[in-house]
């Protein structure tokens, strides 16, 4: 029972901290609906519910390889990798909603799908299904670098220095 309850525990750890970006850096929601965008894009919730899944995924397959195979067995390239990708993801929203920079955040977004796909390959010499549970988190980050070079290229007048 000690086991479960400590993967719980590592699960919901690596969950909220995946969320907190979108606790610090809330949409601006008057700034975000005067943006022009494509008309394929998904509404903020259904963005909210795709990202509420992928964390899930993440904390999960993270938590999974490091209880099946021994967090320090990862290795450093794991655990590097992982740190770069957290980062990257928290730092979109700030990059979008409150630097209201949309090169940056595009920038941003393509770091977050190449170190998804670093993770995946890395993981999959662990844990298969770890690796696995990563590609939908690859593939929307793909999906997420395009509409956000999109938002860009539709709003290039919305980064940082040009409010300067």
């Amino acid at each position: 029972m000690g086991k479960l309850i400590k993967f719980i525990a590592v699960f919901i750890l690596i969950y909220a901290a995946f969320s907190l970006a979108g606790f610090l850096f809330p949409v601006d929601r008057p700034w975000y609906d005067g943006l022009d965008k494509p008309s394929w894009t998904p509404s903020g919730s259904t963005i909210g519910i795709i990202w509420a899944i992928l964390y899930g995924f993440i904390a999960f397959s993270v938590t999974y390889a490091g209880f099946k195979n021994g967090f320090k067995q990862l290795g450093v390239w794991f655990w590097s990798t992982f740190i770069i990708n957290y980062i990257t993801n928290q730092l979109f929203s700030f990059f979008q909603f409150d630097l209201k920079d949309l090169l940056l955040a595009a920038v941003d977004t393509s770091l977050v799908a190449l170190s998804s796909l670093l993770l995946v390959i890395l993981l999959f010499r662990w844990e298969k299904l770890s690796a696995l549970l990563l590609i939908p988190y690859f593939l929307w980050s793909l999906f997420a670098t395009f509409l956000a070079f999109t938002f860009f290229q539709m709003n290039p007048d919305q980064t940082f220095f040009s409010w300067m």
